[in-house]
């Protein structure tokens, strides 16, 4: 079978902040930052077991993988369950589902202190500490963050597996217009059906635990969980203002238009897209 043409993403330590932005938050390139989160508390501290015991009887949402299909759980949770049970679930069970952007900020605010924010660029978000969790094998499809920010994905429990391409891409890979979505299988690529994913240029990589993943603002990752776990990104402002303003329109403009055609005409509107998407994929090859 045909594969997608993915390289390596580079591993690197002990990097100065000058280099890091003239190698690769400039380039727009991935990297593995060995050392990132080498300091934070939170890779000894942060055990099911601590978890659960404190705070184990807290409601969150969880979602499954019907979160970005047409219809009525589009963009929705699938139901809202204890802590304590989702990561028995998860770890023991592998029952799939997710929880995603689950704010430690404001959800548990003190767990904050576990985790320090890296002079490697400036402006890291402190208002957004975003938590992901999974069970073994959960498929996140290809997307790319709505707000165009630069992410630092930290894996805390369990290896997680990313395919990454740069926004230039995005014709290539038959993205649906006013989403941040694709829906080609990247791990199993129908080049029948989509025959420009075959000249797509990307990266492969799995992240253990320790480890942090540099996503440049626009990058589309598609992540499988090797094994059960979670991790935690941490978010820093494109450079570049162009790209700030383009995460606003996407979140107060784009966005809206995508979720009220949904409520108003789901399949329609999905097919639509879907046939956009072939189009404009037709016209760039």
């Amino acid at each position: 079978m045909e594969k997608l043409n993915l390289d390596d993403v580079q591993r690197v330590a002990a990097i100065s902040p000058d280099q890091f932005f003239s190698k690769f938050a400039r380039e727009g390139k991935p990297v593995v930052l060995k050392d990132f989160a080498s300091d934070w508390a939170a890779l000894k501290k942060w055990q099911p077991e601590y978890f659960i015991e404190k705070y184990g009887d807290n409601e969150v949402q969880v979602y499954n993988g019907s979160f970005s299909q047409p219809g009525k759980s589009y963009m929705g949770k699938a139901s809202t369950m204890r802590f304590g049970d989702y990561l028995n679930s998860i770890l023991n069970s592998g029952k799939d589902l997710r929880m995603f952007l689950y704010n430690i900020v404001s959800k548990a605010p003190e767990l904050k202190n576990d985790v320090s924010l890296p002079p490697l660029m400036k402006g890291f978000s402190k208002r957004f500490l975003f938590m992901f969790f999974g069970p073994k094998g959960a498929v996140t499809q290809i997307h790319y963050d709505i707000d165009m920010s630069h992410v630092f994905h930290t894996a805390i429990k369990g290896r997680k597996r990313f395919v990454l391409f740069p926004q230039s891409e995005s014709k290539k890979l038959y993205r649906h217009p006013f989403t941040i979505r694709s829906y080609v299988d990247v791990d199993n690529p129908d080049f029948e059906k989509y025959p420009l994913l075959k000249e797509a240029k990307g990266y492969e990589v799995t992240l253990d635990p320790g480890e942090t993943l540099f996503i440049p603002s626009g990058f589309w990752h598609h992540v499988v969980y090797e094994d059960a776990g979670y991790a935690i990104s941490l978010r820093c402002p494109h450079h570049n203002w162009w790209k700030r303003l383009e995460g606003i329109w996407n979140l107060l403009v784009v966005q809206m238009v995508d979720r009220l055609n949904n409520k108003i005409a789901p399949q329609l509107w999905y097919q639509w897209k879907k046939n956009r998407a072939i189009k404009l994929a037709r016209q760039a090859g």
